[in-house]
C-alpha cells in the first residue's frame, strides 16, 4: 500500500470521528463511530501501529454490539400521551427545544392554544420522545403545525409509527387527511420521506398533504 493512500485511510478516519461526535442521533453516531473505528484498524495496521489496531478492533466491536441492539429493538412501545393545550410541561418542553424547532424543524412555530388544538406527545418507551401540534379543521383535514422529535430518536421509528394505522390518532381526531406546510428543504425531505406529497392550493402554496384513510367518516 502506498503512502498517498495510507495518508488517506488516515486523514479519512479522523474526519470520521469528527463527524461521529457531532450526531444527535445515537443510531447515527454509532455507525458512523463504527466505520471510523474500521477505518484506523485498517490505518493502524498499514503503518504497524499494532496498539492502535488492538484498540480499534475493540471500539468497532463495541460500536457493532450496541448497533445490533438498536436495529433488533423490536420490543419497544410506542404511544400517544394528549395534553391539555394550555398544559404547563407542554410549554417548558417548547420552551427547552426552541432553538432546535426554529433551525430544523418549523421555523414560523409559535404555540398559540386553541380549542381546536391538538397537542400530542409521541411517547417512545414512555419517554416523552417527540411531540406533535395539530389542528383540527371542520373538514375532517389534520392540519401539523409541528411535528417534532427530539435528537436522540430520530431514526424514523416514531414517524412510520405515528403515520400508520397503529398510532390511532388520527382516528380519535376523526380525520381523512393530514396536511402541512412545507418551508425548509429540512421539512421537505422529512415530510416526503413519510409519505406526505405536494398538494399546493392558491391559499396555501407550500401545501404537503398525506391521505390517512380512504372515505372519510
Amino acid at each position: 500500500m502506498n503512502e498517498t493512500l495510507i495518508e488517506i485511510i488516515g486523514y479519512t478516519g479522523s474526519g470520521l470521528v469528527i463527524l461521529s461526535l457531532l450526531q444527535r442521533s445515537i443510531l447515527r453516531l454509532r455507525t458512523i463511530g463504527f466505520v471510523a473505528s474500521t477505518t484506523f484498524l485498517v490505518y493502524s495496521i498499514a503503518i504497524q501501529a499494532y496498539p492502535i489496531a488492538v484498540v480499534n478492533v475493540v471500539a468497532a466491536s463495541i460500536h457493532a454490539y450496541y448497533l445490533r441492539q438498536l436495529v433488533r429493538r423490536k420490543s419497544e412501545v410506542f404511544t400517544i400521551l394528549r395534553m391539555r393545550p394550555e398544559s404547563r410541561y407542554l410549554q417548558y418542553f417548547l420552551d427547552f427545544y426552541k432553538e432546535d424547532i426554529a433551525t430544523r424543524y418549523q421555523p414560523d412555530f409559535v404555540y398559540e392554544p386553541a380549542p381546536n388544538t391538538l397537542a400530542v406527545f409521541l411517547l417512545r418507551d414512555m419517554v416523552p420522545a417527540g411531540l406533535l401540534v395539530a389542528k383540527v379543521h371542520g373538514d375532517s383535514s389534520f392540519e401539523i403545525l409541528l411535528d417534532y422529535v427530539i435528537p436522540q430518536y430520530r431514526d424514523f421509528k416514531l414517524a412510520n409509527w405515528l403515520y400508520s394505522d397503529e398510532s390511532g390518532i388520527w382516528d380519535e381526531a376523526n380525520c381523512r387527511c393530514a396536511w402541512t406546510r412545507v418551508t425548509t428543504p429540512e421539512q421537505e425531505e422529512y415530510f416526503t420521506k413519510v409519505g406526505f406529497q405536494p398538494d399546493r392550493t392558491p391559499e396555501v402554496p407550500e401545501r404537503y398533504s398525506f391521505i390517512l384513510r380512504e372515505g372519510g367518516s
